[in-house]
């Protein structure tokens, strides 16, 4: 059985939800930036197999406006677009990960070549500290590929997740 989690959004006006300055048609038009943030928030709270499902409370003369306006049309294309553009960047991620650890290993590389040159260095202390200091340099360099790796990723596909969640969620609208 699958929970329910239901996000409860009051308004005075179906346009509350929506950017005022996007020009484009109703169903295509962007969130508003607070709206957004208050769904998203709620529906990250959500259980991770809760069945998201939004309700919109409007003044019971609104009502018949919103039903009109298709709003859960309007709501899916806009996560849809927003799951679409988080895996858009992972994939850019991935590709600077990709990029940033070929740079990396072959500065490592050159690191360790130079680590070996300096090996034949008569003056001790500063063969150490040259030996030393080409390794950690050479280690430091593949740090912007592990990072991403390892962690950068991780977030966006969590909301790229959340937004395709968001955006087959129903949208009932209701009086209040």
């Amino acid at each position: 059985m699958t929970d329910r989690h239901v996000i409860d959004v009051r308004v005075s006006d179906i346009r509350q939800l929506f950017n005022s300055l996007d020009p484009s048609p109703f169903h295509e038009k962007d969130l508003d930036r607070d709206a957004e943030e208050f769904i998203v928030g709620w529906a990250d709270e959500a259980p991770p197999r809760a069945q998201l499902e939004l309700l919109v409370r409007l003044p019971r003369d609104k009502v018949e406006l919103a039903d009109k306006s298709d709003l859960a049309r309007a709501m899916a294309n806009y996560f849809s677009y927003r799951a679409a553009a988080s895996r858009r960047r992972i994939r850019f991620q991935l590709r600077e990960g990709r990029s940033a650890l070929v740079i990396g290993l072959l500065f490592l590389v050159a690191c360790m070549a130079l680590r070996q040159f300096a090996g034949s260095m008569e003056q001790q202390g500063l063969r150490q500290v040259l030996q030393e200091g080409l390794v950690i340099l050479g280690w430091v360099a593949m740090w912007r590929p592990l990072q991403i790796f390892l962690y950068d990723w991780w977030p966006v596909r969590h909301h790229a997740r959340l937004y395709t969640r968001l955006a087959s969620m129903p949208v009932k609208v209701l009086p209040f």
